[in-house]
């Protein structure tokens, strides 16, 4: 019987009395599902969601890597776009994307160029030698949503876009590699931020990681900059981890015009990539692996 005084069931770090008691503290995955639907919204997920979940991002990364290797200098982004939909027809799956919010989003996938941090829209700009891109895709396999991105480099590109592109993804890896039950999101912010500024560039604080699965986005919102949200991460927990590193100053631009596009308030290049994890009993799981 667990007594006051020891450490809470959560994970939390905090002594029992100081967190969940007096509740049971939970003796299965159900009781645990209950508890962070009532405590936190979050919704974990089931093995047979897990299965589900699985094949859909297995699908999203497979995609992403087919349209990251077509990306090359003189192609433009509406071709990359075009490509997108052709695979999702030819599979059944659902762009996600694609009318997505408000106003609705045009493309099926979104293409963030050089100073572009998100959702930058496919048009007919074609890639030249120097530049970076992003290509983030999500879909819809049978019912399911994976969620992946990541950054192609176009030709010889200079040492700032070089660095930010290595930055971003170092901090994506060294944060998913804490992740296990017990973890507190804001851990996951600690590990980005501290990384980032060891190498001169900060971490933009206006977008989020997010749970996915089930719906495009779900709880929890996960912060990659410094916070104080002391979530515990749970078996079962499916989300994206998805850091956006600028070189320059953090904060970010929305698009007047097309109330979309975020570009770096400085003009400076901006790098994400981008994995959908489970949270296993052990460790975690990513599953965006193509």
């Amino acid at each position: 019987m667990i007594s006051r005084n020891d450490p809470c069931w959560c994970g939390s770090n905090l002594k029992w009395k100081k967190c969940h008691y007096p509740e049971k503290s939970p003796v299965s995955l159900d009781e645990l599902r209950a508890e962070y639907r009532k405590k936190y919204r979050i919704h974990l997920k089931t093995p047979e969601e897990i299965q589900g979940i699985k094949k859909a991002c297995k699908f999203a990364a497979q995609t992403l890597k087919k349209l990251c290797e077509m990306a090359k200098e003189g192609l433009t982004t509406k071709a990359i776009d075009e490509m997108s939909r052709k695979l999702c027809r030819d599979a059944q799956a659902i762009p996600a994307a694609l009318g997505y919010g408000h106003p609705p989003f045009p493309g099926s996938l979104c293409t963030s160029l050089n100073d572009v941090i998100c959702h930058g829209i496919p048009d007919d700009t074609q890639l030249k030698s120097g530049d970076i891109l992003n290509i983030d895709f999500a879909c819809i396999l049978g019912g399911y949503y994976g969620d992946c991105s990541a950054m192609v480099t176009i030709g010889k590109v200079d040492e700032e876009k070089e660095l930010v592109v290595d930055v971003a993804y170092e901090s994506m890896m060294r944060a998913i590699a804490i992740l296990k039950p017990g973890v507190l999101l804001y851990e996951i912010g600690d590990i980005i931020e501290k990384y980032a500024a060891s190498k001169n560039c900060s971490v933009v604080d206006a977008f989020v990681s997010h749970g996915v699965g089930l719906k495009f986005h779900e709880e929890p919102q996960i912060a990659h900059h410094y916070n104080r949200d002391k979530t515990p991460l749970a078996e079962g927990m499916i989300f994206t981890i998805e850091p956006m590193i600028n070189a320059g100053v953090r904060h970010a631009v929305i698009d007047p015009d097309d109330h979309w596009t975020a570009r770096t308030a400085d003009g400076k290049p901006s790098a994400q990539w981008e994995h959908t994890v489970l949270i296993t009993k052990d460790g975690y799981e990513i599953l965006t692996s193509p």
